[in-house]
């Protein structure tokens, strides 16, 4: 069973959540979002959840090979299987944003600009950039790199998050309580494992500390999503290509809408309202159209230092396995005795 000792998951969080605060201490003393450093605080919190596998497993001693499987680094039992979903995500994911990104526009959350690019061009200048004469093509340009190659620029900070939420954690909460109940806590956790960033308004800056508590309805259905992707696969690389191209794609589709009316990403976009219903239906059809493996035996998904002797037969010194077998073939002879004894008496 997936982190048979609690300790396991406390230090997972204790570091995870730890580390993150550390690492977001800047923006605090500093200039909050407004910092300098904030893109490189922002990436450098990505790796914090790794840092809790690590931790974990530093502790529970599991050969680095096994701890690899059972935490997904490999493409899982079924490879095939894996890489058709991870070239889904990649293609799918920038579809399902363009899709909420019509879904804004069409009830009136989102207005589009697409001939001048308003929203674009007041956003470089913000940025002390001077836009081209045709904000059309660098516009192009940019969606046409976030589509093709975000999932794999952002590949290694994606990975940073998902080796710990969907690789370890979601494991663990399911061998500990159930698929349901794991899904949605770990993505609580991840949603609010972003608050050193979130409490500062970070994604939905008109709604300031409250942001933390809504980006965490995002990140439990998103989790839904991936979710399914890392229990469908038995491998980490779907969700991480999922993250990674969320990441990418998500504010560029943004910046066709109008500088004269910017849209509220409380309400439009993948991670507005707007989103979070797509997520729902998507995530529904995902659990009910896409069967999932049953559960595994008690052991057999764990990653632990109990679940790994578990597997092999063994326990404390990896002796008693061997031991039970030699009490086990000791026995059947004599159970043979005592039964042709029996037979014998009953002839009589």
């Amino acid at each position: 069973m997936t982190g048979r000792r609690p300790i396991d998951l406390v230090l997972f969080l204790i570091v995870a959540f730890g580390a993150s605060w550390l690492i977001a201490l800047p923006l605090w003393l500093g200039q909050g979002l407004a910092t300098p450093l904030f893109p490189v605080v922002a990436a450098a919190m990505m790796f914090t959840p790794s840092l809790g596998v690590a931790a974990v497993w530093l502790r529970n001693r599991v050969p680095a090979k096994e701890w690899a499987r059972r935490t997904g680094l490999g493409l899982g039992p079924r490879r095939g299987r894996t890489v058709a979903l991870t070239a889904a995500v990649w293609i799918g994911t920038p579809v399902l944003i363009a899709v909420a990104v019509g879904i804004s526009v069409a009830l009136g959350l989102l207005r589009l600009d697409l001939s001048g690019l308003s929203l674009f061009g007041e956003t470089l200048r913000q940025a002390g950039v001077t836009p081209p004469a045709d904000l059309r093509v660098v516009a192009a340009a940019q969606l046409a790199a976030a589509m093709l190659a975000g999932p794999v620029l952002n590949a290694i900070p994606a990975l940073g998050e998902e080796w710990g939420w969907r690789g370890w954690l979601l494991p663990t909460l399911v061998d500990r309580h159930g698929r349901r109940a794991a899904l949605v806590s770990s993505g609580v956790i991840w949603g609010l494992w972003h608050s050193p960033l979130t409490l500062l308004g970070y994604n939905y800056p008109s709604l300031g500390p409250w942001a933390a508590l809504y980006f965490t309805g995002f990140c439990v259905l998103a989790g839904l999503v991936l979710g399914w992707l890392r229990l469908r696969s038995e491998s980490v690389w779907p969700a991480v290509v999922g993250h990674g191209a969320l990441n990418a794609v998500a504010p560029a589709l943004l910046l066709l809408g109008d500088a004269d009316a910017v849209p509220n990403p409380v309400l439009a976009g993948i991670t507005g309202l707007a989103g979070w219903v797509l997520l729902a239906v998507l995530a529904f059809l995902l659990f009910r159209l896409g069967r999932l493996e049953p559960r595994s035996r008690p052991g057999r998904g764990a990653t632990g230092e109990a679940a790994y002797r578990a597997d092999r037969g063994t326990e404390g010194d990896g002796r008693s396995g061997d031991r039970q077998a030699g009490a086990d073939q000791q026995t059947r002879p004599e159970l043979q005795s005592r039964r042709g004894e029996a037979g014998g008496q009953g002839a009589d």
